[in-house]
């Protein structure tokens, strides 16, 4: 009787697809960090975006871990268990809590980071966004904000971010 009932449980189990799976934690420490031949930090993250029904485009910001911070794009370390493509979905999946269409890259752009005093390349892709969720990783501790392009650029505390949104505009407006 029990082979029966298992047999049973487990032909009426309908799995979720994996691809619908979201995990609720972050991935942190710098384990498996991937640094280039120099030692920089390779850093990759996505400019999130949409259409609305006039057709503007929206860019998703996100708030900076430390309050009072600003706003950014969210981005972080690529592993290297992963592809550049796989971590920028990732980093985009826990920060801003979106997943979508990842687009070519944009650029690589060099800078210091401020809080760790030591040079990052950070890549950056644009992401059309296909789908918001509700709870995500660091939704505890990130604000997010959608906003036009120019308020994007005016609220966006990097300047190589800001570069990567006018690679954006360029790309998309012009």
């Amino acid at each position: 009787m029990t082979d029966l009932y298992v047999s049973l449980f487990i032909s009426n189990y309908s799995p979720t697809p994996i691809e619908k799976v979201i995990s609720l934690v972050s991935r942190t420490g710098r384990d498996l960090q991937r640094y280039d031949t120099t030692g920089y930090r390779q850093v990759v993250g996505c400019i999130p975006y949409r259409y609305k029904n006039d057709g503007e485009i929206e860019v998703l910001l996100i708030s900076a871990q430390k309050k009072g911070k600003g706003m950014l794009l969210p981005k972080g370390g690529w592993e290297i268990d992963e592809s550049i493509e796989e971590a920028a979905l990732r980093e985009t999946m826990e920060e801003a809590g979106v997943t979508g269409h990842l687009e070519e890259t944009l650029g690589k752009w060099q800078y210091k980071s401020k809080r760790h005093n030591m040079v990052h390349d950070g890549f950056m892709f644009p992401l059309l966004v296909s789908e918001q969720f509700e709870q995500w990783p660091e939704s505890g501790f990130r604000q997010r904000k959608w906003v036009c392009l120019s308020e994007a650029i005016d609220l966006c505390q990097n300047w190589w971010m800001r570069e990567a949104l006018d690679a954006f505009i360029d790309r998309k407006c012009l």
